[in-house]
């Protein structure tokens, strides 16, 4: 008897028993996480959110994936930062991030391509930032256009060369 209720409690806590199977397919969850990774690797968000990430030519360790930065994209819109989505993703819920992700949001993020991601996509990525845990400080606030930033930027800004068609003046010809 004793054995007996020792099997269902262990059941009911949802605890693995001695003996099984060692190759058991992982919990959906795991799957979730998975799906976040290959996304946030594969969509291009590191290469913003994550300082140093382009240059290290993806080698970034994960564990310092997504913790936004202090160099601002200055365009007509203004400056704008790249967001600590580790700190976002704690101060979310899932239905808050899935609402926010499928709505327009200041360039440079390419935000029409995020809310064209499924749902089941945009909920995958939320699970994986959320399991990094969060981490850092806030990215700096969002400068109105004709302001001074306070930090380095890049700026987005046609420049057109001296004659329609020559390369910019130390392009790198390929």
């Amino acid at each position: 008897m004793q054995k007996l209720a020792l099997i269902l409690t262990a059941l009911l806590a949802g605890t693995p028993l001695a003996g099984a199977a060692p190759n058991a397919q992982p919990a959906p969850a795991d799957d979730a996480l998975s799906r976040g990774r290959y996304l946030v690797s594969v969509s291009g968000c590191n290469d913003c959110h994550t300082p140093g990430y382009m240059q290290s030519a993806g080698t970034t360790p994960e564990r310092d994936w997504l913790v936004g930065g202090d160099v601002g994209f200055q365009g007509a819109w203004g400056t704008t930062y790249a967001t600590n989505l580790r700190l976002l993703a704690a101060q979310l819920d899932e239905a808050q991030w899935l609402a926010r992700t499928a709505s327009p949001m200041r360039p440079p993020i390419p935000w029409f391509s995020l809310a064209k991601m499924t749902v089941e996509d945009r909920r995958a990525i939320w699970r994986f930032i959320r399991a990094l845990g969060p981490t850092g400080t806030p990215a700096p606030s969002f400068v109105l256009p004709g302001q001074a930033p306070l930090t380095p930027v890049i700026v987005f800004e046609p420049v057109a060369p001296p004659t329609v068609g020559a390369p910019l003046a130390g392009a790198a010809l390929d």
